[in-house]
């Protein structure tokens, strides 16, 4: 990954017209006009399902796993979700082990510096909460990295996926355990399993 996810701004996705109360006539904010959303699908796995894609002109902002009822926002793509969906397509194909996409998550200083040392998590390795905090000169605070590491909003291309708990035991994933269990698989060059 060449870039290291950075916050340079608050991301107004709170604020898109879709997801407003009250008066849907509203003008929409500079800002929602430079969202773009869309979705992807990985390849021969209908058990992962769907996963969001949203940019801003600075980077991808979120890529999460959701649910079809959750995919309700037209797709607005841009360059950078193109070149998401791109990218995500060599990885489930077994032709990417990194990534090198602009990124732009929203998040504390902390959050930040988590999701960096996330980043630097080799393909089909694994590292502990203890590791990361260690790595972070803040022993003792897995905890803190366990948060942080559930509030990543950039699946898979920040690899949250790869922390597991200090006993080897795969531990809480935003996407689920089963999606978790099917990465690590995938990035160890096992043949990827059903989830349902």
């Amino acid at each position: 990954m060449s870039s290291a996810p950075a916050a340079s701004h608050i991301d107004r996705r709170d604020d898109d017209p879709a997801e407003r109360d009250g008066d849907s006539s509203a003008a929409p904010l500079a800002d929602d006009l430079a969202v773009a959303i869309d979705y992807y699908r990985p390849p021969e796995s209908e058990a992962l399902g769907l996963i969001r894609l949203r940019a801003n002109n600075e980077g991808l902002t979120e890529i999460v796993f959701v649910t079809k009822e959750e995919a309700t926002e037209p797709t607005r793509p841009n360059a950078l979700t193109d070149q998401a969906r791109a990218q995500l397509e060599e990885y489930f194909d077994g032709l990417r082990q990194t990534f090198s996409l602009p990124l732009s998550p929203q998040g504390t200083d902390f959050q930040q510096r988590v999701w960096q040392a996330l980043a630097t998590i080799p393909f089909g390795e694994t590292r502990c909460y203890a590791e990361i905090a260690e790595q972070l000169n803040r022993r003792g605070g897995q905890r803190a990295v366990g948060r942080a590491n559930g509030q990543n909003p950039l699946a898979i291309v920040v690899p949250c996926h790869r922390v597991i708990g200090s006993d080897g035991r795969l531990t809480g994933y935003a996407g689920g355990i089963g999606r978790k269990q099917w990465l690590l698989a995938h990035e160890a060059g096992e043949i990827p399993f059903d989830l349902g």
